[in-house]
């Protein structure tokens, strides 16, 4: 899914903001889509700052492998706040309450979803879509929690391709456990005004096709899903 860059979003409007956990080299996911890096860390209090970050967003936005992961660690979804998911495939039978697929292009999805009143949005990934909304000049911020291990291979953080794209430092954070928190705003005034070109492929075991955390925390959504219901 990508689409040519469009025109900078309005500083005046609802942010999209990318509110992820990435290994120190730069992957969201192991080779075969594994967590166990991320989710077997003790979790702090505050979840990182997710627990204030969620108060500031009412919408969500997920590839489908990232939303079917999220259902299987149990996650829970509420009409009131909606989940949008991004996706080629048929839309499955059975779609919780407040979750909705979307096909269609990235542009036209966000102007309509930014005309309506509300906060922030959240783009939780995978791989994929972080790369398509970033071609489409569709970010305003990315928030990645760097977490202190190197994977090797696995799911980048963004779908490779040439796209160099300045980033505006708003913040750093050290959490004790040695993670960092970078805050990053996108400098719109440099894009280049054309489409991401594809990176010749490489071998590796991974693919940013498979999910990112289900959240800006996964360890959250695997308590749940242990939950008596």
């Amino acid at each position: 899914m990508s689409e040519p860059r469009s025109a900078t979003p309005s500083t005046n409007t609802r942010r999209v903001i990318v509110h992820i956990a990435a290994s120190a080299d730069g992957y969201i996911a192991g080779p075969e889509g594994d967590l166990e890096w991320l989710t077997s860390r003790p979790a702090p209090k505050g979840f990182y700052g997710m627990n204030a970050f969620e108060k500031t967003v009412d919408t969500k936005l997920l590839g489908r492998i990232t939303y079917e992961v999220s259902l299987r660690l149990g996650a829970r979804f509420d009409p009131k706040n909606p989940t949008y998911v991004f996706s080629r495939r048929p839309v499955p039978a059975r779609v919780p309450s407040g979750v909705e697929f979307v096909s269609g292009g990235i542009a036209a999805f966000l102007a309509r979803l930014r005309e309506r009143p509300g906060k922030d949005i959240w783009l939780m990934g995978g791989g994929d879509l972080i790369a398509s909304f970033l071609d489409a000049g569709a970010i305003d911020e990315f928030v990645v929690s760097v977490v202190p291990v190197f994977l090797g291979d696995g799911v980048p953080l963004i779908a490779r391709r040439h796209r160099p794209v300045p980033l505006e430092l708003l913040s750093v954070e050290r959490f004790e456990d040695g993670l960092v928190q970078l805050r990053y705003r996108i400098n719109a005034s440099a894009r280049a005004p054309r489409p991401a070109r594809p990176l010749p492929r490489t071998r590796s075991a991974g693919s940013s096709s498979a999910p990112s955390p289900p959240s800006g925390d996964p360890r959250r959504a695997s308590r749940r899903a242990r939950r008596p219901r």
